[in-house]
């Protein structure tokens, strides 16, 4: 069996908030109270929990989306005027990039945390 990330801890200010934020935007599963988390399932293998803390450092989610997904994905962004940009140094130009010849944008949760949305990734080449 290959390893996979099962979950990881997203810290927030107000985890209910931040949970339904991600199952609206993206499209994922809200699965509600666990424990001291509120979850939300990505995909078959990996769930995000919320999690309340008082402090914390910005964090950055990447999602690889299908073009179809993506399409989805953007227009609730559009809906909800959600600033958005071509590149994480510039996360409000307003820009979808084309880079690996798919599409990507970047935007921010209101905890700050930077998220990227992009159909094509880099290819990481190991030579032996």
């Amino acid at each position: 069996m290959p390893i996979t990330l099962n979950h990881t801890i997203v810290p927030t200010y107000d985890k209910e908030k931040s949970a339904r934020f991600y199952a609206r935007i993206f499209g994922f599963e809200y699965i509600g109270a666990f424990a001291s988390f509120v979850v939300v399932r990505v995909n078959e293998t990996l769930c995000l929990d919320f999690a309340v803390r008082e402090q914390f450092e910005s964090h950055h989610y990447a999602f690889k989306v299908s073009e179809e997904e993506f399409d989805q994905i953007f227009m609730r962004i559009q809906a909800e005027n959600i600033t958005y940009g071509s590149s994480p140094y510039d996360p409000g130009n307003m820009e979808i990039n084309h880079n690996y010849g798919g599409r990507g944008i970047y935007f921010r949760d209101e905890n700050g945390h930077l998220l990227e949305m992009l159909t094509a990734d880099y290819e990481i080449t190991v030579t032996r």
